[in-house]
């Protein structure tokens, strides 16, 4: 197996795991130094990226995953996956279409950024309110801010 086809198998092992609400599975794929990046979370390093799936999904009563066109090469890789599921806070339906880059070292993911379209995002987890997340540029500020202690906080908790 070339290591292009081994780094296609890591992606596809990483969404399967994600689809099979495997959090451990997901960060076995990541490698210690992993940074992460999507438009809510901001920047995340190391064990942090694997908590925060683990918060997720823990946290989630409907998510279901999809993914489509994994490709890679043995230095880059990316992929489309979308997230279905209920946004706890408002009880809406979130479809939300996201594409995932990755890097490589040492046979793990050491880089994963997602991008989704942060807008069309708020609009589908709080309805009319999402414009002023959009409108307002600190509440969007506030709203990030927030996701990430409750990231903070998910991890003092649960050693």
């Amino acid at each position: 197996m070339t290591q292009a086809e081994q780094y296609r198998q890591l992606i596809n092992n990483f969404y399967t795991a994600f689809a099979t609400k495997d959090y451990a599975a997901m960060a076995a794929c990541y490698h210690q130094d992993i940074v992460f990046e999507d438009p809510v979370f901001g920047v995340l390093k190391g064990a942090e990226a694997g908590a925060m799936w683990e918060m997720l999904l823990g946290r989630s009563k409907d998510l279901t995953i999809t993914f489509s066109n994994v490709e890679a090469d043995e230095f880059t890789g990316s992929a489309n996956w979308v997230a279905t599921y209920s946004f706890s806070r408002s009880g809406r339906k979130v479809i939300n279409h996201i594409h995932a880059q990755f890097s490589f070292a040492e046979g793990k993911i050491i880089k994963h950024t997602d991008n989704f379209n942060l807008n069309k995002w708020f609009i589908m987890a709080f309805g009319l309110k999402g414009y002023l997340f959009i409108l307002l540029p600190f509440l969007r500020r506030k709203f990030s801010n927030t996701v990430k202690q409750s990231l903070v906080n998910y991890i003092a908790n649960r050693k």
